[in-house]
C-alpha cells in the first residue's frame, strides 16, 4: 500500500498557525511522525493559510530538511504545481489534476519533465459525476493523456472521488465500481488513490468507517490512499485487507513487521 500521509496540511490548526508565523517546528514534527509510522509520502497542503508560492516552497523545503521521505505537492493551483515540482529533491506526487484537457496539457508535460508521478481526478469540468460510468469515461481521458505524455501507467494515480456517506450514500457502491473498472485500463494498471477522510466527513465514527471503506476499496483495486497514517487500527486493517487479496506474503509477524 501507498500510505500518503495526510497531517501537514493547513486544514489543521497548528499547521496553520506554523505557516503564518513561518514556525518550522510542527512541520519538521509531523514529517518525522509520520514517516516513521510508514508514509511512502507525505502531502503537503497549504490550503488557504497563503496565496504565496514562497511560503509552500518554504513549507515543502522544511520538510524535505528533516526527512527524506518524498513530497506529495498538494495544490489545486497549475501554476503553484508548476512551481513547487523543481523543488522537490525526489520526484514528487502532484495531487491533483481533473480530466480537463487544458488543465492535463499544462500539468502533464512538466509532470513528465521531473519524473514525476500525479493523481488524476475522475471529474470534468462539470463536477464531481455521479455514476461509476461518468468516473470511468473521465478516468480513460486521464489515462489516455498520460500515455501521451509517456507516463508509465505507475506514474498515474486516479481517484474515483469519494463522497461523504452521510450525506451521499448512495455514491459509495459507484465509487467501489468505478475502481472496478480502472483496473483494466492496463497491465499492470494505473494506481488507484483516495482521499480516505472524505468518506467520514461529519460522521461520529470516523475511524471504523474509514477502516472499513478502505478494505472495500482494496478489494477492488486501490492500491494508495491519503490518510492519518498515525491511526495503527486503520493501517493494520490496510495491511490485513493486502494480505487477503494476496498482494502480500503472510507471516505470523506481519503487523509487527511493517510497523519496525
Amino acid at each position: 500500500m501507498i500510505f500518503i500521509g495526510e497531517r501537514i496540511n493547513a486544514g489543521f490548526k497548528d499547521i496553520k498557525e506554523a505557516i503564518v508565523n513561518k514556525d518550522p517546528d510542527p512541520i519538521r514534527e509531523w514529517a518525522q511522525k509520520q514517516t516513521k509510522a510508514g508514509a511512502t509520502y507525505l502531502d503537503v497542503n497549504m490550503g488557504t493559510a497563503s496565496a504565496n508560492p514562497d511560503d509552500f516552497c518554504w513549507m515543502i523545503d522544511t520538510v524535505q530538511n528533516e526527512v527524506d521521505t518524498p513530497i506529495c505537492i498538494d495544490n489545486n493551483k497549475i501554476e503553484m504545481q508548476k512551481i513547487a515540482i523543481p523543488t522537490c529533491k525526489k520526484p514528487p506526487l502532484v495531487n491533483s489534476v481533473a480530466a480537463i484537457d487544458e488543465r492535463m496539457d499544462s500539468l502533464f508535460p512538466v509532470v513528465a519533465d521531473n519524473n514525476a508521478s500525479i493523481i488524476g481526478l475522475a471529474m470534468d469540468a462539470k463536477g464531481s459525476p455521479k455514476s461509476s460510468d461518468k468516473r470511468v469515461e473521465n478516468a480513460g481521458m486521464l489515462f489516455a493523456k498520460s500515455m501521451e505524455y509517456g507516463l508509465d501507467p505507475d506514474q498515474l494515480f486516479i481517484d474515483p472521488i469519494v463522497m461523504p456517506l452521510k450525506h451521499m450514500q448512495e455514491q459509495a457502491p459507484e465509487i467501489l465500481k468505478a475502481a472496478g473498472q480502472f483496473t483494466l485500463f492496463s497491465d499492470p494498471p494505473p494506481h488507484i488513490v483516495c482521499g480516505l477522510s472524505n468518506i467520514s466527513n461529519g460522521t461520529k465514527q470516523k475511524s471504523l468507517i474509514d477502516r472499513t471503506f478502505i478494505t472495500m476499496l482494496i478489494a477492488n483495486g486501490a492500491d494508495a490512499a491519503i490518510l492519518d497514517v498515525m491511526d495503527t487500527e486503520l493501517v493494520n486493517a490496510i495491511l490485513t485487507a493486502e494480505l487477503c487479496m494476496n498482494r502480500g506474503i503472510y507471516a505470523d509477524s506481519y503487523v509487527e513487521a511493517f510497523h519496525g
